[in-house]
């Protein structure tokens, strides 16, 4: 693999904040490569060896707004235990149902757009349903549950402007972990 030449944006870039528009179909040539390179990028920074060799930072997931472009649309590459990838290319999503019950991740959520160690907990749904749209227009309904449904919170978070820093209660950080669940 080549490591592709992505500028990922910093959290003070204003674009960040701004609410990304659907896309229409079909996809240009542009964001065709733009979700190639993504999904390249995001399981290099997963490789040990790669990600020491081009001194990344580990990745589940990338959105078109972090690097500039505000189409609704997201990756995500799980690498499974095999070491082989599950790619997941999500475009124009929305949550149509979701679990009462919350989780968080325990060691905290991070981001290729916060390149800082933040303090607290991210309260997600443990499962939703989403309707979206494949690379070639096809509507999709899928449900995921756990890491999945955190990653795809995290994704769809930027795609209306709201970074996982702004989830976190800035008075008190851990506030009702208590009725959540740690995964």
């Amino acid at each position: 693999m080549i490591l592709p030449d992505l500028k990922i944006l910093d959290e003070k870039d204003k674009r960040l904040r701004k609410k990304s528009l659907p896309v229409t179909f079909p996809l240009s040539n542009e964001d065709k490569k733009m979700i190639y390179d993504m999904l390249v990028y995001l399981k290099m920074s997963q490789i040990d060896e790669e990600r020491e060799k081009y001194d990344l930072r580990a990745g589940w997931g990338m959105s078109a707004v972090q690097l500039g472009n505000l189409k609704r649309f997201f990756v995500i590459a799980e690498e499974l235990e095999d070491h082989s990838f599950k790619d997941y290319i999500i475009i124009n999503p929305e949550i149509i149902s979701h679990s009462e019950e919350l989780i968080y991740v325990g060691e905290g959520e991070g981001c290729l757009s916060v390149n800082r160690d933040v303090e607290g907990i991210v309260p997600r749904f443990a499962r939703m349903t989403i309707k979206y749209q494949d690379i070639d227009g096809n509507k999709i309904e899928m449900r995921v549950r756990e890491d999945i449904s955190i990653a795809f919170q995290h994704e769809i978070d930027h795609l209306n402007g709201i970074l996982f820093v702004d989830r976190i209660d800035s008075k008190n950080p851990y506030k009702n972990k208590e009725y959540m669940r740690e995964i």
